[in-house]
């Protein structure tokens, strides 16, 4: 997706999150049990179709050990990313700063 501004490309905290249970040979369907969540929900999480929470980043932490602080501000970033793309919002911004600029 490009620089925006990071320095590098924000990465979902799903993908970290995919490789670590890849790596401890866990499957999804019984990490899901284990944090009681839904799989659909969990899957969702790891493929980045879907934004990690505060509560989830926290089952996360306790079910792997991953600090939740770090993958809530990896959440951040690419929230940050994707919106930086939204041409709407950006000509909306736009204007905005035009219209501040002025008074």
């Amino acid at each position: 997706m490009g620089n925006l501004g990071y320095g590098y490309t924000p990465t979902h905290p799903g993908e970290l999150l995919k490789e670590e249970i890849e790596y401890r040979k866990v499957s999804q369907s019984s990490l899901a049990k284990q944090m009681g969540v839904r799989y659909t929900a969990l899957n969702d999480i790891l493929n980045e179709r879907r934004p990690l929470t505060t509560n989830t980043a926290m089952l996360f932490e306790a079910a792997l050990g991953v600090n939740a602080d770090l993958l809530m501000r990896m959440q951040l970033k690419y929230n940050m990313q994707i919106v930086r793309q939204d041409k709407t919002l950006a000509d909306r911004l736009k204007q905005i700063r035009k219209m501040v600029a002025a008074f």
